[in-house]
């Protein structure tokens, strides 16, 4: 069975918002040893609302180069300025990147028809690239439905996927049930750790999530445990990531406590996200130390 755990990499930052590309480097490298099997640049935990333009180029082409093609690598084109979405795709796939991906606009709710003449119309600009829906309606406010997004699996071979960041898997499952049929190729991921096996027994491809940034090792097991049909490891991986995710409720936004339990870990040697994300005090930090220690780290 298909069951892919895909890491959306963290972004470090410099105290004074620049992006820490040596740090953000060891990421990567970490990533690869724990045998991911892809990443994201600038997904919501890279923080992608964060870096200019130019940054993101500059990471871009960075992080292509260090990766070099040792695994896949999505790019989060994500702007509220639809040039630069065009332009920052573009760019993304002359670097050699293998996809991207695109929230729809946020702020003003769109129609279900606006909401397919927008993704239509990046499709038709980037025939070239292959390109993956984003869903977050805790951050947007509204939802790419499956009945949007079967008639753009229909009408575009170049959409290849759907991540469908909610907390329950019910829509994710009707995204499965009405789309598979019809795109067997069309890749369906979950946006949060807990839903990977459950995405993937239901005819899914599995995740795109945070934790693989902090216990790779532990997502690539519980991955080819999935992929062996060994179910006793399944449950293993299921109770461990369970405990983990603990750690998106130390405080809001989540993406520097992810951090900061990769600075205990030793995964990296700095904890810096982009202002106004908090410094994560000592406290928190405890409390990141017992989740774990509780789950066997």
């Amino acid at each position: 069975m298909n069951a892919s755990y895909i890491t959306p990499a963290v972004t470090i930052f410099h105290p004074d918002g620049s992006i820490n590309l040596e740090e953000t480097g060891r990421v990567y490298e970490h990533l690869i040893q724990g045998q991911v099997d892809g990443i994201l640049l600038l997904g919501s935990i890279g923080e992608f609302f964060a870096p200019t333009l130019e940054q993101k180029k500059e990471l871009i082409r960075f992080a292509l180069r260090k990766i070099n093609h040792r695994v896949p690598v999505l790019v989060g084109t994500t702007s509220m300025v639809f040039d630069e979405i065009i332009q920052l795709s573009r760019f993304a796939g002359e670097e050699g990147a293998d996809g991207v991906i695109i929230l729809p606009p946020y702020y003003f709710p769109l129609s279900e028809a606006s909401i397919e003449e927008y993704y239509g119309r990046i499709a038709q600009l980037l025939p070239e690239q292959s390109i993956y829906l984003y869903n977050f309606p805790d951050r947007t406010g509204y939802d790419v439905t499956p009945q949007v997004t079967l008639h753009l699996a229909e009408k575009y071979a170049n959409i290849k996927g759907y991540k469908d960041t909610q907390a329950g898997m019910d829509h994710t499952r009707e995204l499965i049930k009405r789309i598979k049929p019809v795109r067997p190729d069309f890749e369906i991921y979950s946006g949060f750790d807990d839903n990977f096996a459950h995405n993937v027994l239901s005819g899914g491809d599995g995740c795109i999530a945070g934790l693989s940034n902090l216990a790779p090792e532990v997502t690539h097991g519980w991955a080819e445990a999935l992929r062996r049909e060994d179910l006793a490891a399944v449950q293993v991986g299921q109770q461990k990531i369970d405990l983990l995710m603990e750690i998106y409720q130390v405080g809001k936004p989540f993406v520097p406590y992810i951090k900061a339990a990769m600075e205990e870990r030793g995964i990296i040697a700095h904890a810096s996200s982009s202002f106004p994300f908090p410094q994560v005090m000592d406290g928190d930090r405890e409390k990141i130390r017992r989740i774990l220690e509780k789950a066997g780290f």
